[in-house]
């Protein structure tokens, strides 16, 4: 009988983990692709007031969201939904979908990605706006190279005006 090593253990004690900003949001990044054999990586994203995620769709990826904090909105095709605490969403690649600060409070919610290599996108859009205005136009590429896609739907002023947020 052979004995074979257990799956290498990843912990991630609360508040660790690196961190970064995308903008209107932030990043905490809790597990890599790298820890879960590829099948997943998660994330978390606080919200502040006012926050929002632009309309876009993943060509690679599912994603799984879990407000832990706050009100977020979230809208994926023609559904439209706002869910608090506890709630949870899955939001299918290919479908355009927009998420945002529905309250009046920071907000925050764990999103898992799956299978695992867009938390790479999100570490390589924080590193750009670390560096500064200067390096923001070498991220023209990102997008693409991520198979991320980006819209103008007919319904976001609607919500960007429901929900006062910033654009």
């Amino acid at each position: 009988m052979t004995t074979s090593e257990p799956p290498p253990l990843t912990v991630v004690q609360p508040g660790g983990g690196r961190v970064g900003e995308l903008g209107d949001i932030g990043v905490h990044f809790k597990l890599w692709g790298e820890d879960t054999g590829g099948a997943l990586a998660i994330v978390e994203h606080p919200f502040p007031v006012g926050a929002l995620v632009a309309p876009h769709l993943h060509t690679r990826e599912d994603e799984y969201s879990i407000v832990t904090e706050g009100e977020i909105g979230f809208r994926s095709g023609d559904r439209e939904v706002v869910l608090g605490p506890g709630g949870s969403i899955a939001k299918p690649r290919g479908e355009l979908h927009a998420m945002w600060n529905a309250g009046a409070v920071p907000a925050r919610m764990i999103e898992i990605i799956s299978p695992a290599g867009f938390e790479h996108f999100f570490r390589e859009v924080a590193e750009l706006i670390a560096a500064g205005p200067a390096a923001a136009e070498q991220g023209a590429d990102l997008a693409e190279r991520y198979g991320l896609q980006f819209g103008e739907p007919e319904w976001l002023p609607d919500i960007v005006e429901r929900f006062g947020l910033t654009t």
